[in-house]
């Protein structure tokens, strides 16, 4: 199975979305493999946003980044990746399609509810950054023979 990471951003946090926002995913069929809340330092910012760091907005998004708590998951699922940037929509809510969860709670290309890894390649890098090896957690659901047609898994 295919592993990506979900962060679910301040602007969720001070929205109260958290719950919404997993249960979609939950509801899609994706398995929930780790989960924690954590305040983002500026060690781990610089190194997830290594790409914009000298941009001029970086501190907007350092800062935005830093005004809660978030909410690092992990979910698996056969191409999780994809799947999961599907359901995200793209990166400015106002351009977002409804039914995504940028197209139905956010309004902004900053302040965009939810960051998901881009590639398996990244997803591999980005969970690595924010989990430690004992913190996935392996489990059989027995409503994954209602998921999947036993010649998927």
């Amino acid at each position: 199975m295919e592993r990506t990471l979900v962060i679910i951003k301040p602007s969720a946090v001070h929205r109260q979305l958290i719950g919404e926002i997993i249960s979609r995913f939950e509801r899609k069929g994706l398995r929930l493999a780790a989960l924690k809340m954590m305040q983002l330092s500026d060690e781990i910012l610089k190194e997830h946003y290594a790409h914009l760091a000298e941009k001029p907005f970086y501190n907007r998004i350092k800062t935005s980044m830093q005004s809660a708590p978030v909410v690092v998951c992990c979910w698996e699922g056969l191409d999780c990746v994809r799947v999961v940037r599907e359901m995200t929509g793209v990166t400015n809510g106002r351009l977002a399609d409804t039914g995504t969860i940028r197209g139905d709670f956010s309004m902004s290309i900053q302040e965009n509810i939810v960051h998901s890894s881009d590639s398996p390649e990244n997803a591999v890098i980005e969970l690595k950054r924010f989990f430690k090896t004992e913190e996935f957690f392996d489990y059989i659901r027995p409503v994954d023979s209602a998921i999947y047609a036993s010649d998927e898994v």
